[in-house]
């Protein structure tokens, strides 16, 4: 019973401290973090604290510089073009593929996209790119193929933290994203393929004219 309550290592609770303080734009692209501040923040050594952001330097969240911390590195216009063309493979893909669309699937993306409309009603934004995420996943994931599953997955994060960063500054653009949603999922639901692959490419290459800063 003892192991139900036992915590997780502290370097996986440092880790999780700062990831989420990346994904969810606490500490900003730019930001400074020091061994000693984040060792006092989650009350650990900071021999675990070094374990953790090794492991995001790996995942390219941040970049460390010795003796000095680590760097929260902002989202470049090269990583926003790379997500971009690796998700309009994945999803065009996708999207072809889950037609017919089974029962199962509409059901779960019409129960994601009321959560989406709710969340964003509420102004929170953080919640509503976490919904909008899982609505593209579960496409991706329809189609039964699990190694692009896992590629698609390994974009959740980066994804995630360029969500929140749209959405914050382009405030306007969580309307068009539920509206967009919202075609896919009649495109799908009356089996027109292309009219799907249509509004994923219109939706995701939205980022792309972002990168380029031409976005209206």
């Amino acid at each position: 019973m003892t192991m139900a309550v036992k915590q997780p290592p502290a370097a996986d609770r440092v880790y999780t401290h700062v990831k989420q303080g990346v994904l969810e734009r606490r500490y900003e692209g730019g930001t400074l973090l020091t061994e000693g501040e984040l060792a006092d923040a989650v009350g650990v050594s900071r021999t675990p604290v070094r374990e953790a952001l090794l492991r995001l330097e790996a995942e390219g969240l941040i970049r460390l510089y010795p003796k000095k911390g680590a760097l929260v590195l902002p989202v470049s216009a090269q990583e926003i073009a790379d997500v971009v063309e690796t998700r309009l493979l994945v999803e065009e893909h996708a999207a072809r593929k889950a037609v017919p669309a089974p029962a199962g699937l509409i059901e779960r993306l019409e129960e994601l996209l009321a959560r989406q409309k709710e969340q964003a009603a509420a102004g929170d934004l953080t919640a509503a790119s976490v919904t909008d995420r899982c609505f593209h996943a579960e496409i991706v994931r329809s189609g039964g193929n699990e190694i692009l599953s896992r590629l698609y997955d390994q974009l959740r994060d980066r994804q995630l933290r360029m969500g929140v960063a749209v959405m914050h500054s382009h405030p306007d653009r969580i309307a068009k994203t539920l509206a967009e949603h919202e075609e896919i999922l009649e495109a799908l639901r009356s089996g027109n393929a292309e009219a799907a692959v249509g509004v994923v490419n219109r939706h995701v290459g939205w980022f792309s004219n972002l990168a380029r800063g031409e976005v209206r």
